[in-house]
């Protein structure tokens, strides 16, 4: 755990010395990196920090924020046991969508925690980060809109070990049309499955 620590610390400062030269950066907001435990055994991947996040410096903790912690409530997982993070680690103006080039600045710092964290199950929140991890890990094949693959496993293998990878809706639709938590409810009863796998002993 101790090299863990060291290696996600070492990227850390990396990455907000990259931040903070960004284009997106702005003065009087943070950079948010990620927060949870590094033997977590799920990982959540949102796209993009929003207006809350950037001024806290914390993932998820806005009003998607609170329906992403509703949704593991529902399903018995305590947020503490996840490792949360985002695609891109800056804010893009006016919360718009995060450009290609944005993504591919930003996409080795999303690949090194997920090789220092090594999860067991990836879930991704919404089509960017869905897109970026079904073409990191060759599921290009599969992908399609975040409609028609929502709540739906797909596996693979890397040298490590097995990975499950399980797309979501992003949590933030829930806060546009209150009739999308009944649907993200039942696309995260999915992980009931997988608690022993995700609940540490």
């Amino acid at each position: 755990m101790k090299q863990k620590e060291k290696e996600m610390e070492k990227l850390k400062k990396e990455c907000l010395d990259f931040c903070y030269k960004h284009p997106l950066y702005q003065k009087g907001t943070y950079p948010v990196f990620g927060e949870g435990p590094l033997d977590a055994k799920i990982m959540l991947i949102g796209e993009a920090p929003g207006y809350h996040e950037s001024i806290k410096g914390r993932p998820f903790c806005g009003a998607a924020g609170k329906i992403l912690d509703e949704l593991l409530d529902f399903v018995g997982i305590k947020r503490k046991d996840v490792y949360i993070t985002n695609l891109v680690k800056l804010r893009p103006f006016n919360n718009r969508d995060p450009k290609p080039e944005e993504i591919k600045s930003f996409a080795p710092y999303l690949s090194k925690q997920i090789e220092i964290i090594k999860p067991k199950i990836i879930c991704t929140l919404g089509n960017y980060s869905t897109t970026f991890i079904f073409q990191k890990y060759g599921l290009e094949d599969k992908l399609q809109g975040i409609s028609k693959i929502h709540g739906k496993i797909f596996e693979v293998e890397n040298l490590f070990q097995k990975i499950k990878i399980i797309p979501f809706y992003h949590p933030a639709v829930a806060t546009y049309n209150p009739n999308m938590k009944e649907i993200l409810k039942r696309d995260f009863k999915v992980l009931e499955k997988f608690k022993k796998e995700i609940i540490k002993s």
